[in-house]
């Protein structure tokens, strides 16, 4: 199922981007895949839900003084950099009794190309409040506060921080600490190489955690799909799957490609990652795997269908090409549909 997502020009095949995918279940069982599985493949982004998963277990959600649902949204997030996800940042940085001087991930332009074109029509330059990933490391800095460690240095692999996050992410992929591959992540931290296997396996038992009342897990996964705007913002996959599939599934974007979601109820964990990086080929990618598992309505497919079947413009704004999923016959299928 989906070996590949294609670029179609004038009817003839232009590119193609080949897909790996892993569909499993909480204890790791393959019930789908396309490609290779067992692709080792660094989460990126993808991870963030279970970076954001020691707020919680260590207290510092909820409660008076504690992270709001809508924060902790951000803390798993990838946002646009618009005002509800700035003012997000600053509300936790300055509950941490932190400013923005204490951000690590270095400076971007707003994903959001409003944002971006209002920064620069005022003669302001991007700072690393901007950054996408903000939200993830004013969550890191609440939880080197909250825990009395040094908040200097937290995005380094040997800073507590870190090493708890990697302790987190080995419970839920079932990959030993030592076994999980480490790399540099774009904002700065450790970003984290597992198979797509355990990747699926770790959003398949996040989710399942999660149905059972766990309360990291549900905490997490609630505040994802009851904030879709904070985890993306607009115009943006992630925020609209959520928003229109409301607890059925989370989802979250990582870069170069990757794509990772759970299917609440089910207990199902999917993962793939675009062999050449492509970021227009994962989102098709995703959508489409999502449809198979049955996880939109009707109506639901409809609404997506510009995402499943995406139009490449000419300069005169033309539709002049395609981006669909190529599909074959694949031993796994029956599985999918059952899943």
């Amino acid at each position: 199922m989906i070996p590949a997502v294609v670029l179609l020009r004038g009817g003839m095949e232009e590119s193609r981007h080949r897909v790996h995918l892993a569909v499993a279940d909480a204890n790791g069982d393959l019930l789908g895949a396309a490609g290779d599985p067992e692709r080792w493949t660094f989460l990126r982004s993808a991870a963030k839900p279970f970076q954001a998963l020691p707020l919680v277990t260590e207290g510092l959600v909820g409660g008076t003084g504690g992270v709001t649902r809508e924060e902790l949204a951000l803390c798993c997030g990838s946002h646009n950099g618009e005002q509800v996800h700035l003012q997000g940042v600053r509300n936790m940085l300055s509950r941490a009794g932190l400013t923005e001087a204490a951000l690590e991930c270095g400076p971007h332009l707003p994903l959001a190309r409003t944002e971006a074109e209002q920064l620069l029509r005022r003669g302001e330059v991007p700072t690393p409040i901007h950054n996408n990933c903000s939200g993830k490391h004013a969550g890191m800095l609440t939880l080197a506060q909250g825990k009395g460690w040094d908040p200097k240095g937290y995005r380094l692999p040997g800073h507590p921080v870190q090493v708890r996050i990697r302790e987190e992410l080995a419970v839920w992929s079932g990959i030993p600490v030592d076994g999980i591959r480490l790399g540099v992540d774009g904002c700065g931290v450790p970003c984290f190489g597992l198979p797509l296997r355990a990747a699926a396996r770790a959003f398949a038992a996040l989710v399942a955690a999660a149905d059972r009342g766990e309360t990291g897990p549900w905490n997490v996964v609630e505040a994802m799909v009851g904030h879709p705007f904070m985890v993306a913002g607009t115009d943006r996959l992630c925020t609209e799957i959520m928003m229109m599939a409301g607890d059925r599934v989370v989802v979250k974007l990582g870069a170069e490609g990757v794509y990772a979601a759970g299917l609440r109820g089910k207990g199902v964990g999917v993962a793939l990652k675009v062999e050449d990086g492509a970021r227009r080929a994962c989102e098709v990618a995703v959508v489409s795997v999502l449809s198979a598992l049955g996880v939109f309505t009707l109506e639901e497919r409809e609404r997506l269908a510009s995402w499943i079947r995406q139009g490449v413009p000419n300069t005169r704004g033309e539709e002049v090409a395609w981006l669909e999923v190529e599909r074959e016959e694949h031993p796994a299928q029956s599985a999918l549909e059952e899943a």
